[in-house]
């Protein structure tokens, strides 16, 4: 009896666990393999024009999370260091009291950037949505991505899939928590997974909406 459930779990996690385990680590593979080429430290990124902020979750009092927090200063720094012009703030403000790019905003400002440099994106919900968004919406060509290592292949590979020619910058400016960086893991190896599916088989629509060009008057 024991052997007979024993083979039949067995039989279970060759036919339905591994195709599915298999699926997520191709996956990742691809996009990290995609990404590599494509990612500069600070000090060696080209000079770009636009620096894109991903969202990253907020506080209950509507602050930015430390990892939010560090994905604004990174891209700050290029700023102050010439290496871009702009910085689209890029996030999730379904909810009245939930505001992203606003707390980014806010952050980047306490931080010394002019608001005259700074655009806010306030339907980029996901990581398909900011890219398909930053193409259609405000008309970029290229920009630089900014976001934690473990998000970055998936951002470059969607972006550039997308039409927008991406590169990235990895914003990992501390030593997280190792219970997070695992959660993190997890989650970006089926969101990765997802990523793909929908760049290739569902090719979602997001919310779109009038043209709002970071460079009015030209075509980045």
């Amino acid at each position: 009896m024991v052997n007979r459930l024993l083979k039949k779990l067995i039989n279970f996690i060759i036919i339905i666990i591994a195709p599915i385990a298999l699926t997520l680590f191709v996956s990742r593979l691809i996009t990290s393999i995609y990404a590599r080429p494509r990612t500069y430290t600070a000090d060696n990124l080209p000079n770009q024009r636009v620096a894109i902020v991903f969202g990253a979750g907020l506080w209950r009092d509507g602050s930015p999370s430390p990892i939010l927090r560090d994905r604004v200063a990174a891209a700050a720094d290029l700023y102050f260091s010439g290496k871009v012009e702009k910085l689209l703030m890029s996030g999730d403000n379904r909810f009245l009291d939930y505001n992203e790019p606003g707390a980014m905003r806010d952050y980047a400002l306490s931080l010394g950037i002019p608001d005259e440099a700074i655009a806010l994106d306030y339907a980029g919900r996901r990581t398909y949505d900011t890219c398909y968004r930053a193409r259609t919406i405000f008309e970029l060509k290229d920009a630089v991505l900014i976001t934690q290592q473990f998000h970055l292949p998936r951002a470059v590979f969607t972006c550039n899939m997308l039409g927008l020619k991406a590169v990235g910058v990895p914003a990992d400016r501390q030593e997280y928590r190792t219970v997070s960086r695992i959660y993190w893991g997890s989650r970006e190896l089926i969101a990765t997974s997802i990523a793909l599916w929908e760049l290739y088989i569902s090719k979602p629509m997001p919310f779109l909406g009038d043209p709002e060009p970071i460079f009015p008057g030209e075509i980045q």
